[in-house]
């Protein structure tokens, strides 16, 4: 739609409310600015932020873990004829085409949003506290120029990072063998504090009254692996073992710890387990070959 009035034509909704928070910030409250340092206050977090591009409708995407602190970058640098204002840089959540921030007063109840935007700098970076799966979407950052908007768009991309300990659910070993184990945590951008493990309720990390139990972990830029293992198993060795790390929900597999004969046993039932599943097939397809070769023979 196309609306005239003030001297200028206003060709595109978001103008509209753009042109609206700027020309009035008395229509909303609260409309206070945080206390803004002099300090630049992007500096510790620089690294943090992905290359924005100055062109117009770039995308970015951010990856950040859920509850953590979420960094969009926004960069204008000044325009040929005038200097970029506070006033004409605007956050929007395209989801709900809500206005989060103008300059660097904010214009949402939510406290976990504002800017920061270092005096004299070409950064308008919104930080998102606490995340949360509601911040998952589409963010825009516009700059309101004389000719028209030019913006910049950010995915944000909240993920929850997930635990699990590589095979089955049940480990089966021979007594005296070694038991290992290796718990993986997934889709965890910043690495966990801490990965605990624990035999039954007892934490086993620095357990040195068993003695033979080495705890290491690794940690990568998408994952973490951290191995447990347990040299000379015992009977008592048996049980429940959880991998617990501080960023996401335990993850536990049971291990048996079984003598030579016993073990053997338990091996043998489970190949006859996996033979027995291929009778039926093979049943059929006995029956299919008789019933091809009455019908020829008729």
């Amino acid at each position: 739609m196309t609306v005239v009035g003030i001297g200028m034509a206003i060709t595109h909704w978001s103008e509209l409310v753009v042109l609206t928070v700027l020309l009035g910030c008395r229509s909303f409250a609260p409309c206070a600015a945080e206390d803004v340092s002099t300090e630049d206050p992007v500096s510790e977090i620089r690294h943090l932020l992905p290359e924005a591009n100055l062109s117009n409708n770039t995308v970015t995407n951010v990856t950040v873990q859920l509850g953590a602190t979420a960094f969009l970058p926004c960069k204008y640098r000044n325009l040929a004829d005038h200097q970029v204002s506070d006033d004409q840089v605007s956050w929007f959540r395209r989801r709900d085409w809500h206005i989060l921030t103008t300059g660097i007063f904010t214009y949402t109840n939510d406290e976990r949003f504002s800017v920061l935007h270092p005096e004299d700098s070409n950064d308008w970076t919104l930080q998102i506290k606490y995340t949360t799966r509601r911040d998952n979407g589409t963010y825009e950052c516009q700059l309101a120029t004389g000719t028209g908007i030019i913006s910049q768009f950010v995915n944000l991309h909240v993920v929850v990072p997930q635990a699990y300990i590589l095979g089955s659910k049940e480990y089966h070993v021979q007594l005296g063998s070694t038991i290992k184990l290796v718990c993986v945590i997934k889709q965890s951008p910043t690495p966990p504090q801490y990965v605990f493990w624990y035999h039954n309720e007892r934490m086993i990390n620095y357990d040195n009254r068993r003695g033979g139990i080495n705890v290491s972990t690794e940690t990568g830029p998408k994952k973490t692996q951290s191995y447990l293992t347990i040299t000379d198993a015992h009977y008592d060795d048996s049980g429940n073992y959880t991998c617990s790390a501080s960023n996401t929900q335990p993850a536990a597999t049971n291990v048996f710890v079984s003598y030579g004969d016993k073990m053997a046993a338990i091996q043998r039932r489970k190949a006859a387990a996996g033979a027995s599943s291929l009778f039926p097939l093979c049943n059929l397809w006995i029956s299919s070959i008789l019933a091809l070769g009455f019908l020829g023979l008729r």
